[in-house]
């Protein structure tokens, strides 16, 4: 995949808003024109003047290039992210990688945490096709499960039901979202499942849709510094997550099955256990 300069070339934005989702996680809108053309599942290296330079799904895509970043505040250089104000500047370059495809029929949708960000734009394409949902989110408390009333704004006019699943037990159904999966999956047939958040989860949903033999389209996540498959660090089996990825198929996962779910490159490339 050959990307061209500009997409490559590191553009300077401001920010236009920022919205806080939970007591960790922001939301940072910006306008470019590139992002605007952007697919559902596709990312960008987002740089922090003076930090670092982090990959980030886009959690909102618009034709007149306004888009989101969804920055979940895990280390320095996302705690640094989400302090910044309207009006201050960071660096965008791409947008990267492979992306969802979007299809019709019987889809299911699982999401967890800041995973749920590639998949809201994901469902606001879908819902123009002839489809019926049934999009599941998770996290472990009510106040860390990200978009729920986006989704149901998006899904209000389609045949689609919205699942959410709590740990503690604080909204929707008390577990993980993969509990209720494996119960709908065991009903009923789905055309496609859609899936993005923590790698384990992913993991399990895959193993569910091998066993229903249905379809699945997952994006992972890894160590990013070149996102242009230069520099190795995401390498998952013989993929590179930048460049083959991040949304990988069915068939891409069973070839790469040793390693999905169990491992990720550390910054000295070493394997670790996930």
């Amino acid at each position: 995949m050959a990307y061209p300069t500009a997409t490559n070339r590191l553009r300077i934005v401001k920010i236009r808003g920022v919205k806080k989702e939970s007591p960790t996680v922001r939301t940072l809108d910006f306008r470019d024109k590139l992002c605007g053309k952007a697919k559902p599942g596709q990312f960008v290296m987002v740089w922090i003047p003076g930090v670092d330079e982090l990959p980030m799904s886009l959690s909102a895509i618009h034709p007149n290039g306004l888009s989101s970043i969804t920055v979940a505040e895990v280390g320095e250089a996302t705690k640094t992210l989400n302090q910044r104000k309207p009006g201050d500047v960071l660096g965008i370059r791409g947008p990267y990688g492979t992306s969802f495809t979007p299809t019709s029929g019987r889809l299911m949708i699982v999401g967890g945490g800041t995973g749920l960000a590639p998949l809201v734009p994901l469902a606001e394409r879908v819902v123009v096709f002839p489809t019926k949902i049934d999009f599941l989110l998770g996290a472990k408390t009510r106040d860390e499960l990200l978009f729920l009333d986006t989704i149901e704004k998006t899904l209000s006019k389609i045949d689609a039901r919205i699942i959410a699943t709590t740990e503690d037990g604080s909204y929707g159904l008390w577990g993980v979202v993969t509990d209720p999966a494996e119960r709908v999956l065991a009903k009923e047939k789905f055309d496609m499942i859609y899936a993005c958040g923590p790698e384990q989860m992913m993991y399990k949903m895959f193993l569910k849709a091998e066993q229903h033999n249905t379809p699945l389209q997952a994006s992972l996540e890894r160590l990013m510094h070149c996102a242009m498959g230069l520099c190795g660090s995401c390498v998952i089996g013989k993929f590179r997550v930048c460049r083959d990825g991040p949304v990988f198929s069915s068939q891409q996962l069973r070839e790469v099955k040793s390693e999905f779910g169990r491992f990720k490159r550390g910054f000295d490339g070493k394997r670790v256990s996930l």
